[in-house]
């Protein structure tokens, strides 16, 4: 089986990651790519990196006359612009895996609050499937509309998943979320706050108690407890092009358990290929996961204050976006969720 797939918004540093991993990707095969900014460029002269890609050439946005040949349309297009775009693509019966924020959150009034827009296709939103495979793989499996999930919540609801079953074993009035994120998480479009002399020797924090992925984190982490829950987040922004490294304190339930919190991550994430829970002692680090669709957890239990860190490294292009899409994709076409995805990390 040969899927044929179109990349929307492939000039960005996401689309650039879906050609990357796509093009070693043994059944798939891009029948088009489009970009407003680069239309009528190929990919090759946009990213020099994908020099054998010269064959992709940009299409504008408004160009259909490659969707008769689709199966499936990745859209990594800018929040707000997707709703406009997705409903289009579901209506010439396409699968569609949206990279944006604008079905994931399944309240139009959540979403308005957070992103200052009323949503335009709110009859799609109950449709649409949260794109965590490891959590919700079998919703995923049957899905016209995955809603591909954040970078940051990425991070953190893997981190804390193994602490939200059998009802939870954490106090979820008290969860602390601290997380550093690579620059290229803010996207490629120019900025100033993303110049070299703005960044390089500098570590900043923004956004705190209002970054857009709040809502995310907490809508999902309310569903497995069956509970309304409220997160404190604070991201941070980190001198380096990718990665990203989440710090969850949680207070544990007293008396629930008879294992360690160190045995209890390590038979959650068992049997799941991408997530890999460190050794007691050992800490992860992003340039462990570096263009990879690997998680890489550590678990920390303080005797001394009865808190429990949790420590989660993600590559954000990678399992915080464009690898996370096309496990997603194997999955909804009965593929090995693995497939063009078992790369092992780049070090140094």
């Amino acid at each position: 089986m040969t899927i044929a797939v179109g990349i929307q918004g492939a000039s960005g540093y996401t689309g650039a990651e879906l050609v990357r991993i796509l093009s070693a990707h043994p059944q798939v095969n891009i029948v088009f790519v489009t970009s407003e900014r680069y239309a009528g460029q190929p990919m090759d002269k946009i990213f020099p990196h994908l020099s054998l890609r010269g064959d992709l050439v940009c299409r504008p946005l408004e160009d259909l006359s490659g969707l008769a040949s689709c199966q499936l349309v990745f859209c990594a297009l800018p929040h707000v612009t997707s709703m406009k775009v997705v409903p289009k693509l579901l209506r010439h019966d396409l699968k569609v895996i949206d990279l944006s924020a604008d079905f994931r959150i399944k309240s139009p009034e959540v979403y308005q609050e957070w992103y200052k827009t009323v949503h335009e296709a709110q009859e799609w939103l109950g449709e649409a499937v949260y794109g965590l495979p490891e959590i919700y793989r079998d919703r995923i499996k049957s899905a016209r509309l995955v809603a591909n999930p954040g970078c940051y919540p990425t991070s953190v609801i893997l981190a804390l998943a193994p602490l939200l079953t059998e009802g939870g074993w954490i106090d979820s009035t008290a969860i602390v979320i601290d997380s550093k994120s690579g620059v290229s998480g803010a996207g490629r479009a120019p900025a100033e706050g993303k110049l070299f002399a703005e960044l390089a020797e500098g570590f900043r924090p923004y956004s705190t108690g209002s970054h857009r992925h709040t809502p995310e984190m907490e809508q999902v982490v309310s569903d497995l407890l069956g509970t309304s829950v409220r997160i404190r987040f604070a991201p941070h922004l980190l001198p380096q092009t990718r990665g990203i490294l989440s710090t969850c304190h949680v207070r544990p339930l007293k008396g629930k358990g008879e294992i360690s919190w160190q045995e209890r991550y390590e038979s959650h994430y068992r049997n799941e290929h991408f997530v890999r829970v460190m050794r007691a002692g050992e800490y992860p680090a992003t340039n462990h996961v570096r263009a990879s669709n690997y998680v890489h957890l550590g678990v920390v239990e303080d005797q001394r204050t009865g808190w429990l860190t949790v420590l989660s490294a993600i590559d954000n292009l990678v399992k915080g976006a464009a690898g996370q899409a096309v496990q997603n994709m194997n999955i909804m076409f009965g593929l090995d969720e693995r497939m063009g995805l078992t790369q092992l990390p780049v070090f140094p």
